[in-house]
């Protein structure tokens, strides 16, 4: 398989899905939050991601994020709709209706909770992306998924026509490497504390949580590293290790990342959908030692940081539950 060009960007968020306290998307938010990190230097947008909540998103919601984020980006950044279903049925139906929606490509993950074989995983990809246009970005994170995409499978499926990347949160750096080697796929880490590496060893670009909070930086590193500036990429990389610190380790990374941009004014509400639920004190002591930490990271002032844990404690129930049919 080749491919010519990228079609999804270098700088990808994986976005947030601002809600309400009562738990409902709040749309305005949405849209001002897609319009803040395209103009912080982000080409690419997935939403319905894990970041995005989408386990608890409906899918009429997950369609109308779709348009919402190509109305905003009105051609400025690719817009790509992430998470898709345990169920290849309802996948395929989902992509289906997301490139109607206006999508410019789509991001599978591995189906979750069932722990398909590898002959499974096959055959849910390769579906899937047979029943789209879109080109397809393989999401590969056994951490939540509880099954890799192994090398071989990767193989097999780089030979799909609609196949064209991988998001790695695996970070097995050395199977990068030979795939790599060995086929046309694109790679984009799937790991905020490891897009330098990955981006060193020849990845595409990034597709980040950190991101929601701070893009600027990660467009600064991918610039550097594609006019081989290994120098320029490493300072900023080395500027945002506490601010990914703070995102990435005490709490699960949509949770801390509405926390953050709740108290830098740039949400309405900090508040999740259950199960997820806002960081206990604390966890949000963590988070709050680590940011004091951050310094000079562009686009971001913490000086004004205003955090509110009473805000984002316990978590939401929506009015409609998201449902597989």
């Amino acid at each position: 398989m080749t491919h010519s060009g990228n079609p999804f960007g270098q700088v990808l968020v994986a976005l947030v899905t601002p809600m309400t306290a009562d738990g409902e998307v709040d749309w305005p938010a949405v849209e001002k939050h897609i319009d803040d990190v395209i103009t912080a230097g982000a080409d690419g947008i997935v939403v319905t991601g894990t970041t995005g909540e989408t386990s608890t998103l409906t899918d009429p919601e997950k369609l109308k994020l779709v348009e919402v984020g190509r109305s905003v980006a009105a051609g400025r950044a690719k817009i790509i709709t992430g998470g898709g279903s345990n169920e290849t049925a309802h996948a395929i139906e989902l992509y289906k209706a997301s490139e109607k929606a206006g999508a410019d490509g789509i991001m599978i993950v591995t189906p979750y909770y069932n722990k398909p074989t590898q002959a499974g995983i096959l055959t849910h990809f390769r579906m899937v992306a047979d029943a789209t246009d879109l080109p397809v970005i393989l999401y590969d994170i056994p951490g939540r998924t509880g099954v890799p995409i192994k090398y071989e499978t990767i193989m097999r499926l780089a030979k799909h026509p609609n196949i064209l990347a991988v998001k790695d949160a695996k970070g097995d750096f050395s199977e990068v490497s030979r795939v790599l080697n060995q086929t046309d796929l694109m790679y984009f880490s799937g790991d905020d504390a490891n897009v330098l590496p990955h981006l060193s060893i020849g990845a595409a670009g990034l597709i980040g949580v950190t991101a929601n909070v701070a893009a600027a930086p990660y467009r600064a590193i991918v610039d550097a590293v594609n006019r081989g500036d290994l120098a320029a990429a490493t300072a900023e990389h080395k500027r945002l290790e506490p601010l990914v610190r703070a995102v990435m380790t005490h709490v699960p990374g949509t949770v801390a990342a509405k926390y953050i941009l709740h108290g830098l004014g740039r949400i309405s509400s900090p508040r999740v959908r259950l199960p997820l639920v806002g960081p206990e004190e604390w966890e949000a002591a963590l988070i709050e030692d680590e940011l004091d930490l951050v310094n000079d990271v562009p686009g971001t002032d913490f000086s004004n940081f205003r955090p509110d844990r009473n805000a984002a404690a316990g978590g939401a129930l929506p009015k409609v539950h998201g449902t597989t049919r």
